[in-house]
């Protein structure tokens, strides 16, 4: 695992996972209440692994906007995700995470910038590292 890449292996993909992170993970907001991330610790695992998806809703904007919502969180990610890493491989536990933008929309904010929300990412893998 490359320390700043983020490869398919590090990313949910199935509907399986998906589901599952939604109906059984606990639910984060970050400090200002703009980004969102539910999350699922399995614990008693054999191999240690981090998995993220970012997901936008529809509401949120036109398609353009969305995907730039979606590069920015795993630029995000992808730049800080060694705050979670040593803490997952130290503990062998399995964790999935979704992010998604809570009160960020297209209507309010035109124009977005990593900027704006890298912090607030970095707020949530925070948040999270002291629940492992």
């Amino acid at each position: 695992m490359k320390q700043f890449g983020l490869s398919n292996q590090e990313r949910i993909k199935s509907k399986k996972d998906f589901d599952s992170v939604y109906s059984s993970g606990e639910i984060l907001f970050s400090s200002n209440q703009k980004l969102k991330a539910v999350f699922l610790i399995e614990r008693e695992t054999e191999q240690a692994v981090l998995k993220a998806a970012f997901a936008v809703s529809r509401k949120a904007g036109i398609a353009v906007w969305r995907n730039r919502v979606k590069r920015l969180f795993r630029e995000s990610f992808r730049l800080n995700k060694a705050i979670l890493t040593t803490e997952v491989e130290k503990k062998k536990i399995r964790l999935n995470i979704v992010f998604s933008p809570n009160s960020i929309n297209e209507r309010r904010n035109k124009k977005i910038y990593l900027e704006q929300i890298m912090p607030d990412v970095v707020d949530l893998m925070n948040k999270i590292k002291v629940k492992l």
